[in-house]
């Protein structure tokens, strides 16, 4: 099982949305195998020499390629992939607006009508990310903004991984393997048992995680 990322133009300011969710989470890529996928992309042999050099100096690990032209193959580089049974997603942010938003301004969300199955990895630096279904344990919701769980929250939830400490995880039911908001981290063994299986509220208080219940009815 492997992570899928999946380059939009321009290139440079989606490694940019790379660098602000290591900033955020510098071990994400940590272990994690890449498969890179190339497909609507129009690339040289030169800029996919810069393209997977860019992607090693921030240790990720490209175990092969989909999606490139045969013609900018060669030996020395990461294998082309044909086959196999795709196991998971990633959300990978939108192009670019030319110019950046400014961070009052309104951003895009990401809307998913299915629930993100166990192995998926739903990455989306953007803005919010609202999941109609579950998050199955096993699978990740990483979001620049913050994260709306309309089924159980058994996965892992990572809010305002582009830098926003006012993001907010909320889910129906709370039984996360980890939750994150602006890279500050709790495991589920840190966190309080009274909360599982609740309508939970996470936030940042005071550079600390904190729980609460809501009322789903407000």
């Amino acid at each position: 099982m492997a992570t899928v990322l999946a380059p939009v133009p321009p290139v440079a300011e989606w490694l940019g949305d790379l660098d602000a969710l290591g900033r955020r989470a510098p071990a994400f890529f940590s272990g994690r195998p890449v498969i890179l996928d190339l497909t609507g992309l129009s690339v040289t042999r030169e800029d996919l020499d810069g393209l997977l050099a860019e992607l090693a100096a921030r240790a990720i690990t490209v175990l092969g390629i989909e999606g490139a032209p045969p013609a900018i193959l060669a030996p020395g580089l990461p294998p082309a992939l044909s086959g196999g049974r795709p196991a998971g997603e990633i959300a990978t942010p939108g192009e670019a607006e030319p110019e950046p938003l400014p961070k009052e301004a309104p951003t895009r969300s990401l809307i998913l009508d299915a629930p993100v199955r166990s192995g998926q990895t739903i990455l989306h630096l953007e803005g919010d990310v609202t999941v109609l279904g579950a998050v199955a344990s096993g699978s990740e919701v990483i979001a620049g903004g913050s994260i709306h769980v309309y089924g159980t929250l058994r996965g892992r939830a990572v809010a305002g991984a582009a830098g926003n400490p006012a993001a907010r995880i909320w889910c129906r039911r709370f039984e996360p393997e980890l939750v994150a908001i602006d890279g500050l981290y709790r495991a589920a063994d840190d966190l309080d048992p009274a909360f599982r299986g609740q309508a939970v509220e996470v936030r940042l208080v005071e550079d600390a995680i904190r729980l609460a219940l809501f009322d789903q009815g407000r």
